[in-house]
């Protein structure tokens, strides 16, 4: 919700792109599952909401946004029809796609703080549970940071919150704007990171419980299915990553061969959040802005230790990993392109020269 503003949706362009991207995930979650009979998870991209927060410097309307949202979807499309094309995007180096993805958290990720010092008796409760809850119980911190802070909106709005807002489930068209600055600044970082931060490792899961899905029948799916939301306000669709192993582990059902029916299950809750997305978004729409993206915060926090271990983990490679995350959490915009491009575009130039460099040196020792 707060990426979708952002970028700016009005309330209803957002309630509807929620809707979309729930129905989408359902769709595909249960059509999927039970035509290969295995736990596949659909969801919408973390990640790439997480870029759309990070947009806010640029100042996208939302008619553009959602042309890059478009251009996203057929390209995710493309990496299935066009099996070198997807090659390509896996062979995007780690440390710097996840340095990348690291530079866009990381600004989301200092929202708690700047929230509590801007609204204390709002913020910090929510903080609070959510540290309560990390140590007892991990797996519901975070939903129960998202409770106190709806208790916390309601108390701060008033009985009025829901005044004027449509209850009733919206779809609303939006004509995409295509504008190749957009496109290049938010389309790419959008596809890059859904790519490299949901799909890739989405497959990895699935192939470490066993499951052996077609790649080809995902990334066409899922980027169609995403190009056809975008015009109804939704962001991308992709394969899950670390929510994945809640349905393809033995935790789902003991027996490999029947944890589609998690899946499945899973993919019909889906539904039933789709019809609350015009409560959310009334919900959202009452609260100071920094709240909401400081519950953002929370909730990708881990994406963001997960980002930066993996920047960082090869000694090699640190320098264009630190490099590809300073320019990027700057929010530098040039030339109308944002951050995002920027740190990926220095990440890899250094990441080439050094490379280059080191080959050199290799060679004169051999000598």
């Amino acid at each position: 919700m707060a990426g979708l503003q952002v970028v700016g949706a009005t309330d209803a362009q957002a309630s509807s792109g929620l809707l979309v991207l729930c129905i989408a995930s359902a769709a595909l979650t249960i059509g999927l599952s039970l035509r290969y009979r295995m736990p596949v998870s659909i969801v919408w991209s973390t990640p790439g909401a997480a870029v759309l927060v990070a947009a806010v410097s640029g100042g996208i309307g939302f008619g553009s946004a959602v042309g890059a949202f478009l251009v996203c979807g057929v390209l995710i499309a493309l990496c299935g029809l066009w099996p070198a094309l997807g090659r390509a995007i896996t062979r995007i180096p780690k440390p710097i796609a996840s340095a990348m993805l690291a530079g866009i958290l990381f600004p989301i990720c200092l929202a708690p703080v700047t929230a509590v010092v801007e609204y204390p008796l709002l913020a910090a409760p929510i903080i609070v549970v959510w540290l309560l809850l990390f140590r007892l119980s991990p797996r519901w911190a975070v939903p129960a940071a998202m409770l106190a802070a709806a208790v916390a909106i309601v108390a701060y709005a008033g009985t009025g919150w829901l005044a004027g807002s449509a209850i009733a489930p919206t779809i609303e068209f939006v004509a995409p704007v295509f504008d190749p600055f957009v496109i290049v600044s938010l389309g790419l970082p959008l596809f890059i990171v859904t790519m490299a931060g949901q799909n890739v490792p989405g497959f990895v899961v699935m192939k470490t419980f066993g499951y052996e899905l077609p790649a080809r029948a995902v990334f066409v799916s899922t980027g169609l299915v995403s190009a056809a939301g975008a015009v109804l306000g939704g962001h991308v669709v992709n394969l899950a990553a670390i929510t994945a192993a809640i349905t393809t582990s033995p935790e789902a059902h003991p027996d490999h061969s029947k944890r589609w029916v998690a899946a499945v299950s899973a993919g019909a809750t889906f539904i039933v959040l789709g019809l609350g997305a015009g409560v959310a978004t009334a919900l959202v729409s009452a609260a100071p802005p920094i709240l909401i993206i400081a519950v953002a915060g929370l909730a990708v926090l881990g994406a963001l230790v997960t980002s930066i271990t993996g920047a960082l983990e090869e000694p090699a490679h640190r320098v264009p990993a630190i490099a590809t995350f300073l320019v990027t959490a700057s929010g530098l915009v040039v030339a109308g392109i944002g951050s995002a491009f920027w740190g990926l575009l220095v990440g890899a130039i250094i990441m080439l020269w050094l490379g280059f460099d080191q080959s050199r040196r290799g060679g004169v020792r051999a000598r």
